[in-house]
């Protein structure tokens, strides 16, 4: 009767290190337990988002700066804009930073590459980045190609 006892409170026990790790795992997937600290906001004007989301990564050379905060339609150009929060410890990236949306492989999630330019002044908050480059559809790459085979 006693080691039936000692068995049950050792499933309890990994019963609840199992449910603690999915929900750790969880934090981190949604991306919620993202920033440590304080982040500064910018924005950019896209022709077409792709399948970017909110909580999307924003990064330099693979390195996560920041993520997506939002993503609304400009009232006067009709145009996608996308708000990025980036982490306070990377707020020296020059003015004519330029953003692009990219994927994460060939199927893969999309996120906002930033490529820092050569400005002596910095992004602050509320600026408005003016050197985009929207997703690339990888149906029209496909088309393209094979629309290239055909006239060959």
């Amino acid at each position: 009767m006693r080691s039936n006892s000692v068995i049950e409170i050792w499933v309890g026990i990994f019963m609840l290190a199992g449910i603690a790790s999915l929900a750790m795992l969880a934090v981190q997937v949604s991306g919620s337990g993202f920033s440590s600290g304080e982040t500064y906001r910018i924005e950019a004007k896209f022709e077409n988002v792709g399948g970017l989301a909110s909580n999307a990564p924003v990064m330099i050379g693979g390195v996560r700066v920041g993520r997506v905060g939002g993503i609304r339609i400009d009232p006067e150009e009709y145009v996608p804009v996308v708000s990025m929060d980036i982490e306070k410890r990377y707020d020296q990236l020059p003015d004519d930073t330029g953003a692009s949306i990219l994927t994460a492989g060939l199927l893969g999630a999309q996120f906002v590459g930033l490529s820092p330019g050569s400005s002596d002044i910095y992004l602050e908050e509320g600026d408005e980045l003016e050197f985009t480059q929207s997703a690339v559809q990888l149906e029209t790459l496909i088309g393209q190609f094979l629309y290239s085979q055909d006239n060959q």
